[in-house]
């Protein structure tokens, strides 16, 4: 506590102890004589009224608080204060509410630092000395790892790899000749090689269907399907395209694809692990410096930069790098005994770039004879192929690079008043970043079998349904900035009751380009922000506490993404989608030639957008258990509104007159119409650490519906394309991540706790016994939510959408290993939207089990090592990690990806 010169009373209170009053003097060359408690008798106890914790909250307390009653005496008397170490608050101070959590009487006291030694978990003692070292090291590597799940049926093969993790700190006190205190230095590096591999499975042309036959092909039913040659309008002779009606441009681009493995059992044909590895560096140092006992000032600064290969199913590798600098600087100003001012400013650059596989390497369009797409040398490649069906997509990653500048400027005010703790602050956060990249220079070309009647012949005929391309000027630059204030009171009204309360206003301007003032979307400068909280305890002396609050909150950086698309408008731009017609066909060749039924505008924002917003709500009660068990029940509310919406006007389903032929069509609009609502209560049970033993159990049931894009739904650009742009309530249904049950419980115990434990054995027993710790983490709970889709083009447009079926008269029960019966769905009528809602379809439940052993070995009582075994999903269960929801699929309903098997890792870290 850092405290002014001069005389000073500390009052010592402590439940279950008699109040004790020392004088003391600032600064003093002799050390305090030892201060004895007095236990209090059972009726002092029970007048006695223990403290109340804070309400928990954004804002922050004073580090030192007073009461009104000592300012008010102690300024009279022209004395400093009296300090009351039952209200001390702050990181560094030990209240007198954490003060009683060394025997654990009146809360958890596993949670806090001063409650039990490190022996037993807890806390481990500053060692003697002004210097501390660690260095750590994590290892992995894939032959303990179990063999990945086949989907196929064909046996997988686990690729090899080792992972490895370094990292070490050093902290001391440094003392310069010419500085009157000493600078407390922190310097720290972690290094890390880290690879993942994940099998995915898919479905490729097989060898007949790459030359043209169809005859073993069967459609979603297990029907043998008919190919329709597109000229004359009869079905192909033994359903194989003839080799000279072959189009070469496919057959350019059919070599990128696998061949198919003939051993497969079931729809998928092909399996491959998809490897990627990242390389990570990072370097931070910290220092502080106490001027005097008013002004602390400090630096901190940190590096890191990364590197990272990812390989798709195709074999294409692509690479990216990113680094990060941020730099910080600190002034603290304690400016009376109880008002501190706290300044800072930081810098923060990012800058990243992503290269694909065929960047500079390879024009794979050109050679293909595509023509009409960008040819710079960095987005060579192959233009992206979308199937109707469960073919997979051909793909690669798009060339980027980014750098980002953003300052930031803050200041911060605590004051403290009798009861109250007022705080007050804002920020000043200018951005700046400047982009290369295209957002579709390759093209996209879209299959649905409208010419054939299978996508993959139309495909070996060339005759794409659509066709988009976007692409103009890579280079740009966006500049926008981003304000905030708040005024905050935390008020210790009663003994048992603290309020906390405030207000925090909050804007960002619309990003725009460099240089060019901005004015395509309007500001929302209705950014205020009330936020109220309070933690009561009913009767004095129970364990029971009820804390509630309530506030709203901001979206931030919502128009970086607007700006983006804004920025690639025609006729700046090679931008529009095109659908083909009998009039004019699409083909492979001409398909990027602006020659079709399309739109050249993409893209357009409701010039009222707002920032969107969300209300929520909490409540919870805590109380204590005999056997050290404290529940917990709780209730969180969230109710967002102005979320972004994204439709496409003046479309109508397929079969339908065209309403409005006059009416512009093809491009996206957003707006900020959409709405969501989420309610959740929370039951747990903790074991509070006592014998070595601690464990947790906490049930969240929950329920979330929403029609926006943050919250769910089909996304484009990272907002919901409505299906019917005239009924957005239909959008309104379950989010994604709507999970209604979810179990989680975790145990761990640690050796050494108590006499069982074998604290007390010495000998090699106790060498054996000691300092061991196993934990364990189960987490279960039902499934998330899914959609069934069908892909078709949507009618005005160029652009293919998923789009939902309608509900048959059969019910959605599982069937066998599905999740979804296929006989209840099918594609609406003529003329008709698909009545099915949206995330109808509820899919795996979600189970995961972790555990870990670690031993502390102590060398000295300066040196000592842990060593650590990390296991995740020791059952080596099989889990889904998404489901295929296409209904025109002959795998609809059933999973078509696996999460990880069981991985093992172990570290070791040394301390000295």
């Amino acid at each position: 506590i850092d405290l002014i010169d001069g005389a000073w009373t500390v009052t010592i209170e402590m439940l279950g102890f008699a109040p004790v009053q020392r004088q003391i003097e600032i600064p003093s060359d002799q050390d305090a004589a030892p201060t004895p408690l007095v236990v209090q008798s059972l009726d002092d106890l029970a007048k006695a009224d223990p403290p109340v914790q804070s309400a928990p909250g954004t804002f922050p307390r004073a580090p030192l608080q007073f009461s009104s009653k000592q300012v008010e005496t102690t300024a009279k008397a022209g004395r400093a204060p009296t300090v009351d170490l039952a209200t001390l608050i702050g990181p560094d101070g030990i209240g007198a509410a954490d003060g009683m959590l060394i025997n654990g009487s009146l809360n958890n006291g596993a949670s806090t630092p001063f409650a039990l030694p490190r022996g037993i978990g807890n806390n481990r003692p500053r060692l003697p000395t002004q210097r501390s070292y660690a260095l750590g090291l994590q290892l992995g590597n894939s032959a303990w790892d179990a063999r990945p799940f086949s989907l196929t049926g064909a046996e997988t093969a686990s690729p090899s790899y080792t992972d490895l993790q370094l990292l070490g700190t050093f902290e001391s006190q440094v003392r310069l000749p010419w500085l009157r205190n000493p600078i407390t230095l922190t310097i720290g590096y972690q290094g890390s090689s880290a690879t993942t591999a994940n099998m995915q499975s898919a479905r490729v042309p097989t060898d007949r269907e790459r030359a043209g036959d169809f005859s073993q092909t069967m459609d979603a039913r297990g029907n043998p399907v008919r190919v329709i040659d597109p000229i004359t309008g009869q079905p192909f002779a033994l359903n194989t395209i003839p080799a000279d009606r072959l189009s070469p441009q496919a057959l350019a681009l059919l070599a990128y694809y696998p061949q198919a493995d003939p051993s497969a059992i079931g729809r998928f044909n092909y399996q491959a692990p998809l490897i990627g590895d990242t390389r990570q560096d990072s370097a931070r140092a910290r220092a502080s410096y106490r001027v005097n006992s008013r002004h602390v000032v400090g630096v901190a600064g940190a590096y890191q930069r990364s590197g990272a290969n990812s390989t798709s199913l195709f074999g294409f590798t692509d690479t990216r790098s990113a680094s990060v600098l941020d730099a910080q600087g600190t002034w603290t100003w304690t400016r009376s005994r109880n008002t501190t001012v706290t300044a800072r400013y930081g810098f923060t650059r990012n800058a990243s770039e992503s290269a694909p596989f065929f960047a500079n390497r390879l024009n794979v369009s050109g050679k293909a004879g595509i023509s009409g797409n960008d040819q710079d040398p960095r987005n060579w490649g192959p233009p992206t192929l979308t199937f109707a069906s469960d073919v997979a997509s051909l793909t690669d990653g798009r060339f980027t690079s980014a750098t980002e500048h953003v300052h930031a400027l803050a200041t911060d005010m605590t004051h403290t008043h009798g009861l109250h703790t007022f705080g007050f602050g804002g920020e000043f956060r200018p951005r700046a970043n400047h982009t290369f990249g295209q957002e579709d220079p390759r093209g996209t070309f879209g299959f649905t079998g409208t010419a054939t009647g299978i996508d993959i012949a139309d495909f070996l005929l060339g005759l794409p349904q659509t066709s988009a391309i976007a692409f103009g000027s890579g280079l740009k630059g966006y500049r926008g900035n981003m304000t905030a204030a708040y005024v905050t009171d935390d008020w210790r009204a009663r003994s048992n009751l603290t309020l906390t309360y405030g207000v925090r206003w909050e804007y960002e301007s619309p990003v725009g380009e460099s240089h060019v003032a901005s004015g395509l979307v309007r500001p929302d400068r209705r950014g205020l922000e009330p936020r109220v909280g309070f933690a009561w305890r009913p009767r004095l002396g129970s364990s029971v506490v009820v804390h509630a609050g309530y506030g709203i909150y901001r979206t931030p950086n919502v128009y970086q993404p607007i700006a983006s698309l804004l920025a690639i408008q025609p006729p700046l731009s090679t931008t529009f989608n095109i659908a083909s017609t009998p009039d004019v066909p699409l083909t492979l060749a001409n398909g990027f030639v602006p020659a079709g039924a399309g739109a050249a505008g993409t893209f357009a924002v409701d010039p009222a957008f707002r920032v969107p917003t969300a209300h929520t709500w909490d409540a919870s009660i805590q109380r204590d258990f005999p056997g050290s068990l404290t529940t917990t029940v709780s209730y969180q509310g969230t109710h967002g509104t102005h979320l972004m919406q994204m439709s496409l006007p003046n479309t109508y389903p397929a079969g339908a007159v065209n309403p409005c032929p006059a009416c512009p069509s093809g491009y996206r609009y957003l707006t900020s119409g959409g709405r969501s609502n989420r309610q959740a209560a929370t039951f747990e049970v903790r074991r509070r650490l006592s014998g070595g033993f601690t464990s947790t159990a906490t049930y969240t049931l929950s329920r979330s519906m929403d029609n926006a894009a943050a919250f769910g739904g089909a996304t484009l650009d990272g907002a919901v394309l409505m299906q019917n742009w005239l009924d957005p309530e239909a959008e309104y249904s379950r989010s994604n991540f709507d999970q209604r049950h979810l179990l989680t419980m975790s145990i761990e115990h640690t050796t050494g706790a108590g006499m069982r434990g074998g604290t007390l054995i010495d000998g090699w027993k106790g060498r054996l016994l000691k300092d061991w710790t196993f934990s364990g983490t189960l987490s279960t709970g039902s499934g998330l939510p899914l959609t069934p889709v069908y892909f078709a083009p949507v009618s005005g447009t160029g652009i293919i959408g998923s789009l939902r079926p309608d509900v048959t008269d059969v019910p959605n029960t599982r069937t066998g290993d599905g999740y979804a019966n296929p006989r209840a769905f099918a594609a609406p009528a003529p003329g008709e939207w698909g009545n099915a809602k949206r995330n109808s379809i509820t899919g795996p439940r979600t189970l995961s089990l972790n555990a870990s052993v670690a031993r502390t070995f102590r060398v000295n009582a300066r040196v000592s090592f842990d060593w650590r075994i990390d296991a995740t999903n020791v059952l080596n269960r099989v889990t889904y990690a998404s489901v295929n929801m296409l209904i025109t699929s002959p795998e609809f309903g059933l999973p078509n990806r696996v999460n990880d098997m069981r991985k093992v890792r172990t570290s070791l870290r040394v301390r000295f």
